[in-house]
């Protein structure tokens, strides 16, 4: 008998002064079997931070033609691709061939994101699309700590800061930026 994903409901509240974005959002997540806490809400994260109507969830980590989140425009080009994890660079390339912007959010804590990116960088530095960004390991995983059945996050960003926070504690998400797109 296969395994069912776990369903999460999250409230969430986005007030991105960088961007001069400011929603509510109902998501209900599915997390895969052998999907982490900490992936998930590195998904919850990236979905914060490019928060639109349009943004929406892929398939699932089992599924590999379609990212962590996209957006379509009205006529289903796709505008923005974003893939959270360490992936092939193969991926990354394709995703680029296929919509106008790709964002990566890579983390895995200690040197891991280091070492990947050693790996790649050079490949990746030919892709004019695309924009890399490192969420730290301690980040990462108190999101992860964070995760539950029914959370209600808020999220701030401004000046480049990123804060989220749910009912009992507040986080200060370190990202950096590996690479911008078009750099």
């Amino acid at each position: 008998m296969a395994l069912k994903s776990t369903i999460f409901k999250i409230n969430l509240n986005v007030a991105d002064m960088d961007r001069g974005y400011y929603g509510d959002h109902a998501l209900t997540v599915a997390r895969h079997p052998s999907e982490t806490d900490e992936r998930m809400m590195v998904r919850v994260l990236a979905f914060a931070l490019h928060a639109s109507d349009r943004l929406e969830f892929g398939k699932g980590i089992s599924t590999d033609d379609e990212p962590a989140l996209w957006e379509h425009d009205l006529t289903g080009r796709i505008m923005h691709w974003i893939e959270v994890g360490l992936p092939d660079e193969r991926i990354i390339r394709r995703a680029c061939g296929r919509a106008d912007a790709v964002t990566l959010y890579a983390y895995g804590g200690g040197r891991t994101v280091d070492v990947w990116w050693q790996q790649n960088e050079a490949l990746l530095a030919k892709q004019d699309k695309l924009t890399v960004k490192s969420v730290s390991g301690p980040s990462s995983k108190a999101l992860a700590a964070m995760a539950d059945r029914s959370l209600n996050l808020q999220c701030m960003a401004q000046d480049g800061e990123v804060w989220l926070s749910d009912d009992q504690e507040r986080l200060q998400v370190a990202l950096q930026t590996l690479q911008s797109a078009g750099a």
